[in-house]
């Protein structure tokens, strides 16, 4: 190869990594101005769903002069994978405290037997375990005919405002037509079905785990863990 193809080579190389540097420079430098605004825009997206199953203004202030009390985005638990909570990977419990000691829990959940596939829930229990409410984060079901689980297209999911095991059964948590105390839409036993029975279970799991919450709230700022749950049950 000749002294001039060499040269031209090199400078062609150095072209190539000056342009790269500058462009990872350029992206980190983006990455770094918009990253703050896009953490801000999705906790407050954040917020407002949350305060649409726990309504208390008290739990959500986010000021470092304030009290553990009302930071419920930093009061976070991971939960390890669970079948109560339908969880395959782990997911996060966000801590209402009041006077230092669980308010109520706001629980990510999967109820797997949707008509169409997942139903992925939010719900928020206080800590006589009763549902604040709960609302549907994302799913699968026919629109005009399952998808009435959701807010946006009626108010059936208020169903479970206050419910408790409690106050009904683990026996009643069904829909009517299974013998149970939940309303549903002629035509669409199915979806209701599933997202009844995964209430019931994120209850289970609070009445199970409410220790753990309580220990987790009690001694620990931030970031906590929650054990794996693993089933009794025998092949």
């Amino acid at each position: 190869m000749s002294d001039t193809a060499i040269k031209h080579a090199s400078v062609t190389a150095f072209t190539m990594i000056a342009f790269a540097l500058v462009g990872t420079a350029l992206l980190a430098y983006i990455f770094n101005i918009t990253r703050e605004p896009i953490e801000k825009s999705e906790a407050e997206a954040r917020i407002a769903l949350f305060k649409q199953i726990l309504t208390d203004e008290k739990y959500y202030s986010n000021s470092d002069r304030d009290s553990d009390d009302n930071k419920l985005l930093k009061n976070i638990i991971e939960i390890a994978p669970n079948e109560l909570l339908g969880n395959k990977l782990p997911s996060k419990a966000y801590v209402a405290k009041h006077d230092h000691k669980l308010a109520a829990v706001i629980l990510e959940a999967i109820a797997h037997d949707g008509y169409s596939g997942d139903i992925k829930l939010l719900i928020a229990i206080r800590a006589d375990g009763s549902v604040s409410g709960v609302r549907v984060l994302a799913h699968k079901e026919t629109p005009g005919l399952g998808d009435y689980i959701d807010i946006a297209h009626g108010d059936w999911i208020k169903l479970f405002n206050n419910e408790s095991v409690e106050k009904t059964p683990a026996e009643q948590w069904k829909v009517k037509k299974d013998g149970g105390k939940f309303d549903y839409m002629a035509g669409a036993t199915i979806t209701p079905r599933a997202v009844v029975k995964a209430i019931l279970k994120s209850l289970q799991f609070f009445e199970q785990n409410k220790h753990m919450l309580e220990q987790n709230t009690e001694h620990k700022t931030g970031h906590g863990s929650a054990p794996e749950h693993k089933s009794e049950h025998k092949d």
